[in-house]
């Protein structure tokens, strides 16, 4: 019997690295797994991941963010996927959505529209952009994105909130959470080596991701405690930023920078956090974060890493089931009790559920197979 050929599968982002954790470690490689799909991907150039026979990755030439190589690039990627004839394309960003427009005309491939940011608000309520710039931007994505948005066939909502916030999804959604992929790594805790207390901040590194309330609390707990370190690991698009960051690590030896100027895999990212004895979540409260779940945050309860975690509700609601954080108020912490809690309270009695990525996995690919029918159901 002929074998069945693969359905070819095209995963696009202009900023995105190759082997960006959602676009390639999550739903690239669970496509994949399946053994049903052709998958490639196209993102920005970054180290190669270990490649998978049924996964192809195309990267970009470099360019810098505010440029016009990054104005061009959606263009470009035009000519490519075409002629890979896909039977679906998924866009991870709203620079791509003329392209799928046009790549839909071509070759008549289905889309799917995966929602990792609620743009608008991450443009207009964050300093990613020049100040006055903001609010033009912003509009500018949001009436692309209402024009654009029937010509894909189904979003796919990283978050819960996006639903409440974007009025374009027409109920065409699903939600496929940014949770963690089980690790199959263990590493010993760096604590059991030289006694001291580990902290971890990871991820983005910028002001809207909270990089220095994680540093002043660092610097009042060591005040009060000496066996305290903070490890800052991620990358930041930001030059004032990392530099800002790299002064303060230059003063202060028990605080260190991995990255910075680099992405880091996110498997360097993985093993700091199964090293260290708490991660700390600390977003000043912003209109683009409010609704969101942080990534870090399933993360750090995936890997049983107890949270020093602001305290904004949803997210604490989220950990205490878990008994995972201790919440505090950045900006006034009251130090000693929280030294207190994290020598005596009771962290993780038992395994976390419902944070692992596994879950979204199978919804994915019903979701796929759903699309990819050619006798399509009314309702998915």
């Amino acid at each position: 019997m002929q074998e069945r050929k693969k359905r070819r599968i095209v995963i696009a982002s202009v900023l995105k690295p190759i082997n960006d954790t959602r676009m390639y470690g999550k739903i690239g490689q669970s496509l994949a797994e399946t053994g049903k799909f052709d998958v490639h991907i196209f993102g920005y150039p970054a180290p190669r991941p270990i490649p998978l026979e049924t996964i192809q990755v195309h990267a970009s030439n470099s360019f810098r963010r505010l440029s016009i190589d990054r104005l061009l690039q959606p263009r470009r990627l035009i000519g490519s996927i075409v002629k890979l004839t896909p039977d679906l394309l998924i866009i991870t960003t709203h620079e791509l959505l003329l392209v799928a427009m046009l790549v839909k005309l071509f070759t008549r491939c289905d889309i799917l529209y995966d929602l990792q940011e609620n743009y608008y608000r991450n443009i207009r309520y964050t300093n990613a952009y020049p100040k006055l710039l903001r609010p033009l931007l912003a509009a500018y994505v949001r009436l692309k994105e209402i024009m654009l948005a029937p010509v894909v066939d189904y979003f796919i909502l990283a978050e819960r909130g996006y639903s409440e916030e974007l009025g374009f999804l027409k109920k065409k959604y699903i939600v496929l959470e940014n949770k963690l992929r089980k690790p199959t790594a263990n590493f010993p805790k760096k604590s059991g080596a030289d006694q001291n207390i580990h902290l971890l901040f990871s991820g983005t590194l910028a002001d809207s991701t909270g990089v220095f309330e994680a540093i002043d609390l660092a610097r009042s707990l060591y005040a009060q405690e000496p066996r305290i370190r903070l490890t800052i690991i991620g990358y930041s698009s930001q030059a004032s930023t990392l530099t800002r960051i790299k002064r303060i690590t230059e003063q202060h030896d028990y605080i260190s920078l991995i990255g910075g100027s680099a992405l880091i895999p996110h498997s360097d990212i993985i093993k700091e956090i199964l090293q260290s004895d708490f991660g700390i979540i600390s977003y000043p409260p912003n209109k683009s974060t409010e609704n969101c779940i942080p990534t870090k945050l399933y993360e750090y309860i995936g890997c049983k890493l107890p949270i020093l975690l602001i305290n904004h509700t949803p997210w604490v609601e989220r950990s205490e089931i878990y008994s995972a954080c201790i919440p505090i108020d950045f900006k006034n912490p009251n130090i000693p009790a929280i030294l207190r809690q994290m020598q005596t309270k009771p962290f993780y009695p038992a395994d976390p559920r419902g944070v692992y990525w596994e879950d979204e996995a199978d919804k994915l690919i019903s979701l796929i197979d759903y699309i990819l029918t050619i006798e399509k159901k009314t309702e998915y």
